[in-house]
């Protein structure tokens, strides 16, 4: 799983491994991070990290998904988890998921680590057509978004519940051709 790392001139992509369960745990456990993401739960569950990591390299090798660590290169310091999931090898497709620890937020460390997934994505896994959610009250998320090509195709009113709250989700795409005509 070594050949899978993805490197930027700061970050270091790799496959989540299980010496990363400490991490997970302890940054998925802020609420700052469960707050904006549809499917991380608040408290996150004690040994969820143990489960979500076992589950992910199941989807490695079944090939339906890849999930990465995000690391600063220059001290090895974790900064998060991006995945590109639900891979459809009959349509091309799959999900791009990020979140980033909050200590960390506004540095660009996120649409640096989303660009080198999108090329993996298109480049690597010969994927067509690339789709992120994210909820309306997280614009952060969809600046990423949108800095990186994708366009938002839709609304999704009422998507989720967080907190006791429906939520509205925008739906966005990134389409290879769109990726291979950027400047």
């Amino acid at each position: 799983m070594t050949g899978l790392a993805l490197n930027t001139p700061r970050l270091r992509l790799r496959p989540v491994e299980p010496a990363d369960a400490g991490n997970i745990q302890y940054a998925a456990s802020a609420r700052e991070i469960s707050d904006t993401m549809i499917s991380i739960p608040h408290p996150y569950p004690e040994g969820e990290a143990e489960r979500y990591i076992h589950r992910q390299r199941a989807a490695l090798n079944e090939g339906q998904a890849v999930a990465f660590v995000i690391e600063r290169k220059e001290d090895e310091k974790f900064l998060g988890m991006l995945e590109i999931r639900q891979i459809d090898r009959e349509h091309l497709l799959a999900e791009l998921s990020f979140w980033l620890i909050p200590e960390e937020w506004g540095r660009g460390y996120m649409s640096e680590g989303v660009q080198a997934a999108i090329s993996y994505a298109f480049e690597r896994l010969g994927i067509n057509r690339l789709y992120a959610y994210h909820m309306l009250r997280n614009p952060a998320t969809g600046r990423v978004l949108e800095k990186n090509g994708f366009r938002q195709e839709g609304l999704l009113r009422q998507r989720v519940r967080k907190w006791g709250k429906f939520e509205d989700v925008a739906l966005c795409a990134l389409l290879r051709e769109d990726w291979l005509r950027r400047d």
